[in-house]
């Protein structure tokens, strides 16, 4: 669908007009980002997070090509070159601080992201793909995040690895032979370092490459938006730029303060301390629990501690890769056709339930696995499945929607159209 303001790239000056000529990449970028973008006018600050993970991202690899020219990947000696970061390379603490936190700040914002998605069906015909394609970046992520993880080689990294790596021995019949292919070696050492370096180093490019997707599959059928609601009219819409470059730009403003402020207050806050100990791999932590942001997953790996038919660390193996592959299958397991959260309202109640459960299964992988813990990770786990299994697939056939509104605009006159999850909550 066209617009009469969504006018093309016309470059003004002779030299753009060459390079427009030959290689169309500003216009591009103008009609990707720029006031050739029809956007629906109701988008509200939850659209920002998208362009924060782009920045996170960006933020991540620069930091990361330095840290790289000072770091060893060498058993011997890995632990003593990020402390000589830390120490020695002039501002090399800062590179560092804004490269661990920037991937605690990058997995938050996707966590933000995905939570969007989910609330206002961004999964949905005719964003299927773009859907996939982010499931795959945040896959992407995970094994980008936990090879990082490993790289500083203090006792969390290398325990962690163990641990991580410990899953493919669950495998019946070739399970250690592919353990030991992955490492290189029967336990983690200098090849299993340097196979990690290099991914790590590898693997944010290809991130880069799928964001590119992602963003070419959005374009294609246009943004969502708060309601749900198709793009009907001109009225709907708005330019891209101003109006969402600026609200975009507050949005940056707020996560770089955030981002700033755990860099320079409390660096070690999202960080384990026991990781500040050289790998030892003759002393096993009392308690090993991997970074933040794979807590819920780690909470769903232990909750199975029953062998039925197959040993429970398969169970546990199986259950925490199937909790993230689910997420391919959503656009399919919802078939409701409004997508919007704002008019499902038994819907919106379950999903807020699932939040939650996210956030108690966070608890569940970082605390003592006391008998009450696991219990309660063990419920947290089985509601995770049954609501994509179960809940939703009954829901979206049975569910009643309200109204929706005519168009987008309809919903904006009506003080409606942007309505955020908090705001809908509060009202009922």
């Amino acid at each position: 669908m066209s617009f009469p303001w969504a006018k093309q790239y016309e470059p003004k000056n002779p030299v753009m007009k060459w390079v427009d000529e030959r290689l169309p990449l500003p216009r591009f970028v103008y009609n990707a980002v720029g006031a050739g973008y029809p956007v629906p006018r109701n988008l509200n600050y939850f659209w920002n997070f998208g362009i924060l993970a782009g920045m996170f991202l960006a933020l991540q690899i620069v930091t990361g090509i330095v840290l790289a020219m000072h770091y060893a990947a060498n058993a011997g000696i890995a632990f003593d070159s990020v402390e000589h970061i830390m120490r020695d390379v002039n501002s090399g603490w800062l590179i560092r601080y804004a490269h661990a936190n920037g991937a605690s700040m990058f997995l938050m914002v996707v966590y933000i992201h995905i939570a969007r998605g989910l609330w206002y069906g961004s999964y949905k015909a005719p964003r299927e793909m773009v859907w996939l394609l982010g499931v795959v970046i945040f896959l992407l992520m995970m094994a980008t995040a936990f090879m990082g993880y490993v790289l500083p080689w203090g006792q969390m990294s290398f325990w962690g690895a163990q641990v991580i790596t410990g899953f493919f021995s669950a495998i019946p019949g070739v399970g250690e032979t592919i353990r030991v292919w992955l490492l290189g070696g029967f336990a983690p050492d200098n090849a299993a370092l340097n196979r990690f370096f290099s991914l790590h180093y590898l693997l944010p490019f290809v991130i880069l490459g799928v964001v590119i997707l992602h963003i070419w599959a959005l374009h294609i059928p246009g943004s969502n938006n708060p309601t749900g609601v198709d793009v009907k009219s001109e009225q709907d819409t708005v330019p891209f730029h101003p109006y969402y470059t600026a609200k975009d730009g507050v949005g940056v403003g707020v996560a770089l303060l955030i981002y700033c402020s755990l860099i320079f207050y409390a660096p070690n806050l999202l960080g384990h301390p026991d990781n500040y100990i050289p790998a030892n791999p003759l002393s096993t932590p009392a308690h090993i629990v991997p970074e933040w942001y794979f807590l819920p997953f780690y909470a769903i790996l232990k909750s199975f501690t029953i062998d039925f038919l197959f040993p429970a660390k398969l169970w546990g193996v199986l259950a925490m890769f199937g909790s993230i592959l689910l997420l391919f299958f959503l656009p399919w397991l919802d078939n409701s056709p409004v997508r919007s959260a704002n008019y499902r309202p038994t819907y919106k109640w379950f999903l807020i339930v699932l939040l939650v459960d996210v956030l108690v299964l966070g608890y569940v992988g970082g605390a003592a696995p006391t008998p009450g813990v696991i219990l309660i990770g063990q419920i947290a786990t089985a509601y995770y499945f049954l609501h994509f299994l179960v809940i939703l697939p009954i829901v979206s056939a049975m569910e009643r929607p309200r109204p929706l509104p005519n168009s987008i605009t309809e919903a904006v006159l009506a003080g409606k159209g942007g309505t955020s999850p908090l705001q809908t909550a509060a009202a009922e």
